[in-house]
C-alpha cells in the first residue's frame, strides 16, 4: 500500500481524521497478514515508511507507525504518506547463551 492520507479537512475534526488513518492502516496489515503463507515462510514481515511525502518518508518498524503518523500531524502537517510493503519473513534463531560455570 503506497498512500496519502489528509490530516486536515474542513468539515472533520483533526482527531477523528487520525483515528480513521490509524485504523485504516490496521486494517491493511491485519488483512495481509490472515493471506497463506509460501512454503518456508514463518510470518509476513512489513517494509514501512511514513513521512510528510514520498520523497522524504522515513523507514519505520510497523509498530511504530501510529507514533509517526501522530508526528508528522503534531508537525503541522496537512497529510502524511504511508508505504507498507509486504515481504516473506524467517526467524532467526537466537544463539543460546551460556550459563556461567559454579567456582
Amino acid at each position: 500500500m503506497k498512500k496519502k492520507f489528509p490530516l486536515e479537512l474542513p468539515d472533520r475534526k483533526p482527531a477523528l481524521l487520525l483515528d480513521a488513518v490509524k485504523h485504516e492502516i490496521r486494517k491493511y496489515l491485519k488483512r495481509e497478514r490472515r493471506k497463506p503463507l509460501p512454503d518456508g515462510v514463518d510470518f509476513w514481515d512489513f517494509d514501512c515508511k511514513v513521512g510528510v511525502a514520498a520523497e522524504d518518508a522515513a523507514v519505520k518498524h510497523p509498530g511504530d507507525l501510529e507514533k509517526a503518523i501522530g508526528e508528522v500531524q503534531a508537525a503541522g502537517g496537512s497529510e502524511v504518506y504511508v508505504e507498507i510493503l509486504a515481504k516473506p519473513g524467517q526467524r532467526v534463531k537466537k544463539a543460546a547463551e551460556e550459563a556461567p560455570e559454579a567456582g
